[in-house]
């Protein structure tokens, strides 16, 4: 009896918490379609000086959670590290389940990123929806069996059910353009205890002048190609147009036949925040619109300490801009972290 009145005030407790961190008139936003919210995340969350481990980034109610991924041929598996090729450098324990998380080595590759994933997600069923954006620094390396194909199948190893796939937005759709455009995406609510994964070229690919096919390019492809084969079910992740431009960013690709497979764009918000850019044109047809470097849109605010409310003000700022999620590193601001409002509709 003593043990359930316990339970029953700390849960009434932490009722009165989270309405005391709810914004004044902050609009319900369960039920809009999954872009049309906007939320905030941590960049490098895989990053100890960021996050002890991985859990606790899983644990601070970002939206987003950046791991950068490299793949060259020189080491035994996907590393996940900020500069180091040939090692891993991470909050990463590869935990087998809850009971693990926080009392193992780090430093873990890609696969026991995704463990520590699967074991907090199996501990917190119906969590908030979180995009795992993947940079993947130096590109794929099919010949060396770590291509598109090769990450679907560990994605799915790891994280299964767990996972907001391409073929549930396509659904019945030709291509997720046609999807997106049709509001085929899901509500906040619907997703709740998913991940979606977004791949985007990483800085080394992008400045190696010997790689010719990027990560963009090469995923969007194979979407394309496991749609026409029947196989759209297999595809584990969500390629993004990299870099704010004007217009349709898409129009970059010379190969018209992988535009449609892109419903993610990912650039600088300062780019997307200044005068005369559309980016009501993302609205308009419910394509996913993530605002990197969010701290430095004018007035700059502090990248990784601002206030509370500077931080709740650019997001409001860049909500009316149209970002489906803003980043930072702003990892010390929980409540900042967990919130989400309503992004502007296309009429504004």
């Amino acid at each position: 009896m003593v043990q359930l009145l316990r339970t029953t005030v700390a849960a009434g407790a932490a009722a009165l918490l989270a309405l005391v961190a709810t914004p004044a008139g902050a609009a319900d936003t369960d039920g809009l379609s999954y872009p049309s919210g906007t939320g905030v995340g941590v960049h490098n969350a895989y990053e100890k000086a960021t996050f002890p481990y991985f859990a606790d980034a899983l644990d601070s109610g970002a939206g987003m959670l950046e791991l950068d991924v490299w793949t060259n041929a020189f080491g035994p598996s996907w590393r996940v590290s900020h500069s180091n090729p040939l090692g891993n450098d991470n909050n990463c324990e590869n935990a087998a389940d809850a009971a693990e998380l926080r009392t193992k080595s780090r430093n873990r590759d890609l696969g026991g990123c995704l463990a520590d994933i699967r074991a907090w997600h199996d501990a917190n069923p119906g969590h908030r929806p979180i995009v795992l954006k993947m940079e993947m620094k130096d590109g794929f390396l099919g010949q060396n069996g770590r291509g598109p194909a090769a990450l679907d199948a560990l994605l799915g190893a790891k994280l299964g059910d767990a996972l907001y796939r391409p073929a549930d937005l396509a659904g019945d759709h030709a291509d997720l353009d046609e999807a997106a455009q049709a509001g085929a995406w899901a509500t906040r609510a619907e997703l709740a205890g998913k991940f979606v994964v977004e791949l985007i070229p990483g800085t080394v690919e992008e400045q190696n002048p010997l790689d010719t096919l990027w990560t963009d390019v090469e995923y969007a492809t194979h979407l394309r190609d496991l749609k026409a084969a029947g196989r759209l079910p297999e595809a584990a992740a969500f390629p993004a147009v990299h870099r704010a431009a004007a217009g349709d960013p898409r129009t970059r690709y010379k190969d018209a036949s992988i535009r449609p497979w892109f419903v993610f764009f990912d650039g600088d918000a300062s780019a997307y925040a200044a005068a005369g850019f559309d980016t009501a044109w993302y609205a308009r047809r419910n394509y996913f619109l993530l605002m990197t470097d969010a701290h430095n849109v004018a007035p700059a605010i502090d990248g990784k300490n601002p206030t509370e409310q500077q931080a709740r003000d650019r997001l409001a700022l860049l909500a009316q801009r149209h970002a489906s999620l803003i980043s930072a590193d702003w990892h010390a601001l929980p409540t900042v972290l967990s919130a989400v409002v309503p992004r502007a509709t296309a009429q504004q």
